[in-house]
């Protein structure tokens, strides 16, 4: 059985509440509508990182990670790895083998910080919400793609809650995930749909606090 992760912090009124909850209808309302465009969508083992070899010997300086913890209260802790034959930054929550929350930080050199962040903020998103503790839902059904979805817009949101400093960053962002999607052979359709709800996530919602006591809430996670 496969596992994977996500946290929370603090908690609001019974006003703010009703609004994560109203504001999780809607997110929930556009991802049924676009879901049928986004076959292959996103794997577990996050792999839109920039495929820098077969287009460029440059490398990038990799950023710190960002502060993870998962909805236990535990905290996840960032390992470096490298795999000499893949030229992909990838990302994976999991809990090693003495039960611990991780991410695998894996070829991160190969990408931008502007995307390497995001891909920290998506992977410890899964540790947020629990998701890295629960069954794995099939790949590419409507429940995986939903757990893909929620951690982009937790992945956005927190990027631009604590990490981004200028709209360049989210630009720079943006750009590599277009490109990266494209190199791989993603259909348009496919990447339109992401940008969608990264986009609607980024513009249209409140802080990612208050995004993630929402799906905590509303999924009866602890």
């Amino acid at each position: 059985m496969e596992s994977q992760k996500f946290a929370l912090n603090g908690s609001g009124n019974i006003q703010r509440i009703n609004l994560q909850k109203w504001r999780l209808v809607i997110l929930l309302r556009h991802l049924k509508i676009t879901y049928v465009t986004l076959t292959f969508f996103i794997i577990h083992i996050f792999i839109f990182g920039k495929l820098m070899g077969e287009e460029t010997a440059e490398t990038f300086t990799i950023a710190e990670p960002p502060i993870c913890y998962n909805n236990l209260g535990e905290k996840v802790n960032f390992l470096q790895k490298n795999n000499p034959n893949s030229e992909v930054t990838a990302g994976m929550a999991i809990r090693g083998p003495d039960r611990k929350p991780i991410i695998y930080r894996f070829n991160y050199e190969k990408s931008p910080p502007e995307f390497q962040i995001f891909v920290d903020y998506h992977e410890c998103a899964h540790h947020q919400t629990g998701h890295v503790d629960q069954p794995h839902p099939p790949r590419n059904s409507y429940e995986h793609l939903m757990n893909e979805s929620i951690a982009d817009c937790l992945a956005i949101l927190r990027m631009r809650d604590e990490w981004m400093r200028k709209t360049i960053d989210y630009e720079i962002f943006i750009n590599t995930l277009v490109k990266d999607m494209e190199f791989i052979g993603f259909p348009k359709i496919s990447i339109t749909s992401r940008l969608s709800n990264i986009e609607n996530c980024y513009f249209n919602y409140g802080p990612a606090g208050d995004f993630l006591e929402g799906i905590l809430l509303g999924k009866g996670s602890n």
